[in-house]
């Protein structure tokens, strides 16, 4: 039986540094202790797992749930999902990163009744949020400032991109802030402190249906695969693609250029080799190696509903010639 495992939330608004945050965790996870990491995305494609593949090892089993933030998708899919993870495991820490469209509040009140109380021992709600935010809270979106009285640990990430006279307020208006850039945090200063009015009860793991988990196997005649949620704002699309279908990345960087997006993500197999990118709002350069070669992932969000047939177009146009 698994009980009382120590378990992190991380929560904060799209593109603050989450999965920055978790890499940086990862590379400082004791040898002798077993992680489990349930990473959630909006879209349908699943993307975190990629991007954070190259910091995991044998200490460490990740798991997705795409679709809609954990606390709002069927209740089906997350609890087999996470009872998944948790037999699979047998994880010494559990964390959570939480959609930057998700409602932490709920997901915290989720997790603290049954079936996981006694199962999980929640810890303090760890907040991700870009400094500049903090300095004009109606940049966050409502269900992240509803959490802030709630968090433990708020991180003010991206510090190094205010100048010396913002950092000053910021240390004035929130002097509890852990101040960083690219999510590099000590791993001691997140473990602190524990939840209190947590009893140590021994609970058994709840029985996993195999409802709403299902996967997808590459067909010779299918290298594509698009997903999207074209039902309401956000909207997002996505592909997965066969690893063997290769693009330019310049003519790829012009083509994500002209799309405007709320965020877009993705690991591509380019002539460059493969590489990883993380891109909020305007077109960011910031390519980075990766070692993922399961497949092409792509993810865009917009704020309009886009034309699915004509970005598909356009980034078939991408791909290197044969």
């Amino acid at each position: 039986m698994l009980s009382q495992i120590p378990t992190h939330l991380i929560a904060g608004p799209l593109g603050a540094g989450k999965t920055s945050l978790l890499r940086a965790l990862l590379a400082q996870r004791p040898a002798q202790e077993r992680w489990a990491i349930l990473i959630n995305e909006f879209g349908q494609i699943g993307l975190d797992q990629a991007l954070l593949s190259a910091n995991a090892d044998d200490g460490v089993s990740l798991s997705e749930i795409p679709g809609g933030c954990l606390c709002c998708v069927n209740g089906v899919p997350f609890q087999v999902g996470l009872t998944r993870l948790l037999r699979k495991a047998r994880p010494d820490r559990l964390w959570i990163e939480c959609s930057g469209l998700g409602h932490p509040v709920s997901l915290l009140q989720q997790l603290a009744d049954a079936p996981w109380r006694g199962v999980l021992d929640l810890q303090p709600l760890i907040m991700v949020c870009e400094a500049s935010q903090l300095l004009d809270l109606d940049s966050l979106p409502p269900v992240q400032r509803q959490a802030l009285p709630l968090t433990g640990l708020l991180i003010a990430n991206k510090i190094d991109e205010l100048g010396a006279q913002q950092q000053q307020i910021l240390r004035t208006q929130w002097p509890d802030a852990m101040p960083c850039s690219h999510g590099k945090i000590e791993r001691q200063l997140l473990l602190g402190a524990t939840t209190p009015g947590q009893q140590p009860v021994l609970a058994a793991l709840p029985a996993a249906a195999d409802a709403g988990i299902s996967g997808r196997l590459w067909h010779a005649d299918d290298p594509w695969q698009c997903e999207s949620q074209l039902n309401q704002a956000p909207y997002s699309v996505g592909w997965r693609i066969a690893p063997q279908q290769q693009f330019e990345q310049a003519a790829l960087r012009r083509w994500l250029a002209e799309q405007r997006v709320l965020r877009a993500k993705g690991v591509i197999h380019t002539d460059a080799g493969w590489c990883s990118f993380n891109q909020l709002g305007q077109p960011d350069t910031n390519w980075q190696p990766s070692p993922w070669r399961r497949d092409n992932r792509l993810e865009l969000l917009f704020a309009h509903k886009p034309d699915n047939r004509a970005l598909e177009q356009g980034l078939r146009a991408c791909q290197r010639s044969q």
